[in-house]
């Protein structure tokens, strides 16, 4: 029995002279070995810091931004390998955690509780994530099932500091 070849990766030189790869890669977190997901949200949480006394209208636009940016870049990139929802491109899992720590308090236990409840919904995929992650593809199937789990990540962590605070 043969084994499955592996996917393919940009090279480091593709990954630093190709702006799509770099980003849907995360900065080149997407290139871990094992969790490339979990890296990317790790990666995510130093820009949370350097973002997170913005103002909301601002951390919004931010958002928004980079939601769209992401459609384009994760759907460059994985064309560009030819596999849908690469598991190292992580730029869906950087916006999904920036949007479950929208509204959260400063400190790192919120930072921490946001990376594991957003970690524990883009894993677990409950209804409708799994849908939204089989049926929906392209760049905008990459980033939405992120979101959508950072949706329930981020009711879960407002009703954990509702209760806390």
């Amino acid at each position: 029995m043969s084994q499955p070849s592996p996917l393919p990766m940009p090279t480091p030189r593709q990954l630093f002279s190709n702006s799509s790869h770099f980003f849907a890669f995360g900065f080149g977190s997407g290139f871990a070995p094992k969790a490339p997901g979990t890296a990317g949200t790790l990666a995510a949480i130093p820009v949370y810091w350097l973002i997170s006394d913005l103002s909301l209208p601002l951390y919004l636009l931010w958002l928004l931004v980079t939601f769209a940016l992401g459609v384009y870049w994760c759907d460059k990139s994985s064309r560009a390998l030819g596999v849908h929802d690469h598991p190292g491109i992580v730029w869906d899992e950087m916006v999904g955690y920036w949007l479950t720590m929208v509204l959260a308090p400063p400190g790192w236990y919120w930072m921490l509780a946001g990376f594991v409840l957003f970690r524990l919904f883009d894993i677990a995929k409950p209804w409708p994530i799994s849908l939204a992650d089989r049926k929906v593809s392209g760049g905008f199937g990459i980033m939405i099932d992120d979101v959508l789990a950072a949706v329930y990540a981020w009711l879960a962590l407002q009703l954990l500091i509702w209760l806390l605070l």
